[in-house]
């Protein structure tokens, strides 16, 4: 058996025909799926009995099996299991008006972020488009309200598992898949060079929100914390970003981790300035005070220095903005994702 939600429409059309039933039979079953939330052949009622019959037996619905859910007041994680065995993790954060799911693309990952307890346990494999969209199929299955947003910063680097998620994003954004807005799809990166070149190519891609984990002002620090700059150097990875396609109205979020004593220095915000003086209108800083993890040797910064370190930024004229995030309860904050992580902290 196939899973039907790794199909486009017209993958879906060309396979239904092979098996002598009518290409539109593909528009009405991803109708269900996508707009009415229906995974069982036999409610899908404007199909026959015959065809339903032959579906069942050709296609299945879901990939993951949902085996832990851990709820805390700003967000809720999902911890799933593939059919290989391995476990992955989606947290479902709750905004004033809306919700965001962060989804995560690979098992593991192999970035390496020393701040980061996800790279931990380093790279497994990638998930599948299935594996992706079933993350949102099922968690949207157990919310009451509309799903309008999605993160790929969950476990995983994104643009490393660059055709899975492009054929993900693709359903999510298509009149006959999820029809959410490009505007509402955001992939978050530890800024492969080369990817990002190919993202800015792509017309499926390169409208949706980008969002690149800089983290450090500097070749060096940034090297020493995000071993990726190794073979994607600062410099350059800057030069994408200033050439990268977005119009005047948008601008690219650079995620900056806050750790104590490591780079939220008065020092540290001077060059990040720097950085980004060539057109500090194309960006957005987004500062998120670290997330700590028992076993990880970094700290979180007292409010004072994080917001020094804004007042900086502001004074040399760059959009910067502190985001607490959600989800530190139930250890599904930005750099927490661990699937052994299922249990709600006791503060």
């Amino acid at each position: 058996m196939t899973v039907i939600l790794g199909y486009t429409l017209e993958e879906l059309r060309e396979e239904v025909v092979s098996l002598g039933l009518e290409r539109y039979r593909a528009d009405q079953i991803l109708n269900w799926v996508y707009k009415k939330g229906v995974t069982d052949f036999s409610l899908m009622t404007n199909i026959s009995k015959r065809d339903r019959q032959v579906l069942a037996e050709r296609f299945s619905f879901h990939t993951l099996q949902m085996i832990d859910k851990v709820e805390a007041p700003d967000s809720v994680k999902y911890l799933f299991k593939t059919e290989d065995g391995h476990t992955v993790e989606t947290v479902l954060i709750k905004e004033r008006d809306h919700l965001t799911l962060c989804v995560s693309s690979q098992v593991g990952c192999a970035v390496g972020c020393s701040f980061c307890a996800t790279a931990r346990d380093g790279l497994l494999r990638n998930l599948r488009t299935e594996e992706i969209i079933d993350q949102f199929i099922q968690v949207q299955k157990d919310s009451p309200q509309r799903i309008r947003n999605v993160v790929f910063m969950g476990m995983g680097e994104p643009l490393a598992n660059y055709e899975n998620v492009r054929k993900a994003v693709k359903v999510m954004i298509s009149p006959w898949g999820l029809d959410l807005s490009k505007r509402r799809v955001s992939v978050s990166t530890s800024g492969i060079i080369s990817q990002l070149k190919k993202m800015a190519q792509d017309p499926v891609m390169r409208e949706l929100n980008l969002a690149v984990s800089i983290n450090a002002p500097s070749q060096e620090l940034r090297e020493r914390i995000m071993p990726i700059s190794k073979t994607n150097p600062l410099h350059e990875l800057m030069e994408v970003l200033y050439q990268y396609p977005y119009p005047p109205d948008r601008r690219i979020m650079l995620e900056y981790v806050l750790i104590e004593k490591v780079n939220d220095e008065p020092e540290h915000a001077l060059q990040l300035a720097q950085l980004l003086k060539g057109n500090p209108k194309k960006f957005k800083v987004n500062l998120i005070p670290y997330n700590p993890d028992p076993e990880l040797p970094y700290r979180r910064p007292p409010l004072e220095r994080v917001y020094r370190f804004q007042k900086i930024l502001w004074d040399n004229g760059i959009s910067t903005f502190v985001r607490f995030s959600k989800g530190v309860q139930v250890f599904g904050a930005c750099g927490q994702l661990r699937s052994r992580r299922t249990s709600v902290v006791k503060w």
